[in-house]
């Protein structure tokens, strides 16, 4: 994974997880890798892997289970509304990109219906 200088990497690492459960590549009830394996993945920090899981599982969307590892929420709401919420964020950024182009709404909106449109026909 190629980390950027915007943001720290904890915060990259726990959004990429976060994108991992959304999409459904971690379902519900998944079981993580132990800290030091996802310091292996992503080549950071133990101590960064650590931060990962006590800011997911802080914002419940872990479990840790003492003696046997970590694991995705089995609470389906908490991902929908993790779902609504990076969704809303994408969109909200689309926009405010949009607009430093000089796009309205209703302009960058048919952009929207204009790609989907194109890749409806492919």
């Amino acid at each position: 994974m190629d980390f950027n200088a915007s943001s720290p990497i904890w915060m990259q690492v726990a959004t990429r997880i976060k994108t991992e459960m959304v999409s459904g590549k971690l379902p519900p009830g998944a079981k993580l890798p132990g800290g030091r394996e996802l310091a292996l993945q992503y080549t950071i920090n133990p101590n960064t892997a650590a931060r990962v899981y006590q800011e997911l599982e802080k914002e419940g969307l872990v479990e840790v289970r003492r003696g046997m590892g970590t694991y995705v929420t089995e609470a389906a709401e908490r991902i929908a509304r993790l779902r609504d919420g990076m969704a809303r964020d994408a969109a909200e950024d689309y926009m405010d990109r949009m607009a430093s182009l000089g796009y309205t709404r209703a302009e960058a909106v048919a952009w929207i219906e204009q790609e989907d449109r194109e890749h409806a026909e492919e």
